[in-house]
């Protein structure tokens, strides 16, 4: 039996620690028992909507305290992206002040006047007109980022489409493929660690899907425990090629390896 020693932790948030904005069993005091022991944490999520500000007001609201410096969304791994690889540049945006607000910080003018990107997030509004504008631009030459590749996600009245089905429907018009920034682009987890001076081999993740956060945390060489409070469910697990290091019902397991910083394998 190996002991792996674990001072860096990686957590997805939706199907982690809340629930349509309810906290999971366990959640607050897990995270209580990683600032309680000193361990480094962000919270990662594919969510571009909101800013850390905005996410950790939420999650107070669920009893879990996080502040806002702990939290890493794919907005904000979009927007460092785009502004590594073009500094000061320029961006047609589709997305909600979340993305706006970390290209605005990031150095990024926003604009439909030959942008250098079209940058597709995640709203509630999504507008014919706005999408018809992002069409006509990457024909034109911008290139096509999206935040995350989630097709659909929940609500409190059910299945809503999501950024990978509308830009499904961009690429289908311009015959344009998206590079997708978040979850599971390892990017979003280099990023995150970069962020903390955290390595990988002494770091989990923690997510509730095989498809994003499981595969995501593979690919990065990190230790993956994938919780079956969320989307994928135990008798799933054995259809993917990969594995997580372990599958736990809930993050509420978890607390006694935040705690001791081990975990046996």
């Amino acid at each position: 039996m190996t002991v792996h020693t674990i001072d860096t932790w990686l957590t997805d948030m939706d199907g982690v620690l809340v629930h349509e904005q309810r906290a999971l069993p366990g959640a607050a005091d897990f995270i209580q028992a990683l600032r309680d022991n000193g361990r480094k944490f962000l919270v990662l999520t594919n969510n571009p909507m909101y800013t850390p500000r905005d996410l950790s007001a939420r999650l107070k609201l669920s009893g879990i305290d996080i502040p806002e410096d702990h939290i890493w969304t794919s907005a904000q791994a979009t927007a460092q992206f785009v502004s590594q690889t073009i500094p000061q540049g320029s961006a047609y945006v589709i997305g909600e002040a979340g993305l706006t607000t970390a290209l605005h910080e990031a150095g990024y003018i926003l604009s439909d006047r030959h942008p250098d990107y079209v940058i597709l997030g995640e709203t509630r509004t999504y507008s014919f007109e706005a999408i018809t504008t992002a069409i006509r631009l990457i024909l034109g030459g911008a290139r096509f980022i999206c935040t995350n590749p989630d097709n659909a996600g929940p609500s409190d009245q059910g299945i809503l489409p999501s950024t990978g089905a509308v830009a499904a429907l961009i690429t289908k018009a311009t015959g344009r493929e998206p590079y997708f920034i978040g979850k599971p682009n390892p990017i979003m987890f280099r990023t995150a660690l970069n962020r903390l001076g955290a390595h990988s081999a002494s770091t989990a993740m923690i997510g509730d899907r095989m498809d994003t956060d499981v595969i995501a945390g593979v690919e990065a060489g990190l230790h993956t425990f994938l919780t079956l409070t969320g989307v994928t469910t135990k008798d799933q697990v054995e259809a993917y090629p990969y594995r997580p290091s372990h599958v736990v019902d809930s993050i509420a397991d978890l607390i006694p390896v935040a705690e001791s910083g081990e975990v046996e394998e």
